[in-house]
């Protein structure tokens, strides 16, 4: 049997810190992002992204969102990275998930790991809104990833490009 080991130690002091952060469930979402539709169907439609723990929070750890989604909602397409493993927890709701091979409808409690380089998509194909939380590792600066969709439709394609790969995305 093969075990892993620990880390080297980071923190070498004997009595511990007082360095938690506690965000309140009630906490405004980051980034309100707007449906393809958001002009004929309103707010309803907006996904809402909550930053509970970023790259920069975590010393480069891992970023840790909870993505809440309209119904019908679009997703990113088959993609994948290269610096990067994302894992998915379904809160609530159906997500439809793509892990390389097949589409899998994903319900409350069931997860998915993604590791470096693996094939994923994920969208909410169904008529309820639906919530998951989204883990990245380690914690890359993923915040501009999100808050740069605004701007895709003004940009070149090789400034879309240039996005894309600066955010470690590969679209296949």
């Amino acid at each position: 049997m093969s075990f892993l080991s620990y880390p080297p130690p980071r923190y070498g002091g004997l009595k511990g810190l007082i360095n938690s952060s506690f965000r309140p469930a009630d906490t405004e979402p980051d980034l309100i992002s707007a449906g393809a539709d958001a002009g004929v169907t309103g707010a309803s439609r907006s996904q809402r992204t909550h930053y509970l723990a970023t790259g920069a929070s975590t010393g480069g750890e891992f970023g840790l969102y909870r993505i809440d989604m309209p119904a019908n909602g679009t997703g990113p397409s088959t993609h994948f990275h290269r610096t990067i493993s994302e894992s998915f927890f379904i809160l609530s709701g159906t997500i439809r998930l793509f892990n390389g091979e097949k589409w899998i409808d994903g319900t409350p409690g069931d997860f998915l790991y993604v590791p470096v380089g693996g094939l994923h998509a994920f969208h909410n194909a169904s008529d309820a809104p639906a919530s998951m939380l989204l883990l990245f590792t380690p914690g890359a600066p993923r915040e501009g990833y999100f808050e740069g969709f605004a701007q895709l439709a003004s940009m070149s394609a090789e400034e879309r490009q240039d996005f894309y790969l600066r955010h470690d995305n590969h679209w296949v």
